[in-house]
C-alpha cells in the first residue's frame, strides 16, 4: 500500500469516527428530550404565602404538571394528604408543596373536646398564638345597676390551642356589644367539658375575651383568690 492509499484509509477511518461521535451526540440529545417530555405527573404549588401552623385546605394550592424525573420524592401528589395537617413553616407563593413542609395537627387527648371561638386579633397576643401553645383565658364583665362592679376573671387556665384560623372581619353585633368592625381570628382549643362551658359562656356574655400566652414549662396556675379582679378592691 502506497502513501496515497494509506492517507485515504486514514481519512476514511476519521470520517467514520466523526460520524459515530455525531450519532452518539444526537442519540443523547434525543434521549434527554424524550425524558423531559415523557411521562408527566401531577403536583401542587402554593397560591399565596401560608403562615406557619395554619390548617391546610385544598383552595390554598393550584395543580401543576411536570416531568416525573424532575419531581422530588417528597412532593405531595394528592391533596387528601392535607387532611388534619398544618404548615410547619411559612409556605411561600409558588413553592412546590412537599410532605416535609407539613405535620399532623395536635390531636385531642381522652376526655377533651374541640371548642372554637372568635378572638379579637388585637387581644389575641397579636398573632403570636400558634397550635400547640398554652394560654390562660381572661374575660371582662360589665357591672350592672344593682351595684355589681366591673370584673376581670380568669375563665380557663392551661388551655391548649390546636388550631388558628384565618383573620376575619366582623361587623357590629345587633346588640352593639361590638362598637365597630373588628378583625377576629377563630381559635380552636382542646378543653375538658367544664372548661369548654366556661369558654363558651365568656364568649357569649363577656365584654371582651383575652388570651395570655403561657411560657413553655412555666407554672400557669392561678390561685382562687386571684381569679377575679375588681379595681375597687385593688390595694
Amino acid at each position: 500500500m502506497n502513501s496515497r492509499q494509506r492517507r485515504g484509509v486514514i481519512l476514511l477511518l476519521l470520517s467514520v469516527l466523526c460520524a459515530l461521535g455525531a450519532f452518539a451526540g444526537v442519540l443523547s440529545v434525543v434521549q434527554n428530550v424524550k425524558s423531559q417530555v415523557g411521562p408527566k405527573v401531577t403536583a401542587y404549588e402554593v397560591k399565596s404565602n401560608v403562615p406557619p401552623y395554619t390548617s391546610l385546605t385544598p383552595d390554598r394550592f393550584r395543580k401543576v404538571t411536570m416531568p416525573k424525573r424532575w419531581l422530588p420524592d417528597t412532593a405531595v401528589t394528592d391533596l387528601a394528604e392535607l387532611r388534619g395537617k398544618i404548615a410547619v413553616t411559612t409556605l411561600r407563593k409558588g413553592s412546590l408543596l412537599q410532605s416535609d413542609m407539613i405535620v399532623d395537627r395536635p390531636a385531642l387527648k381522652p376526655g377533651q373536646q374541640e371548642v372554637a371561638i372568635l378572638i379579637d386579633a388585637a387581644t389575641g397576643v397579636a398573632g403570636k398564638i400558634r397550635p400547640g401553645a398554652t394560654v390562660n383565658v381572661y374575660a371582662t364583665f360589665e357591672g350592672d345597676r344593682n351595684g355589681r362592679p366591673d370584673q376581670s376573671r380568669v375563665i380557663v387556665t392551661d388551655a391548649e390551642v390546636i388550631d388558628v384560623g384565618r383573620l376575619t372581619s366582623l361587623e357590629p353585633d345587633a346588640d352593639h356589644r361590638t362598637q365597630q368592625p373588628t378583625d377576629a381570628v377563630p381559635i380552636t382549643f382542646a378543653l375538658s367539658a367544664i372548661d369548654a362551658q366556661r369558654l363558651t359562656y365568656a364568649e357569649s356574655f363577656a365584654k371582651r375575651v383575652r388570651l395570655a400566652l403561657v411560657a413553655p414549662g412555666s407554672d400557669s396556675t392561678v390561685p382562687d383568690r386571684d381569679r377575679t379582679y375588681e379595681l375597687a378592691k385593688d390595694k
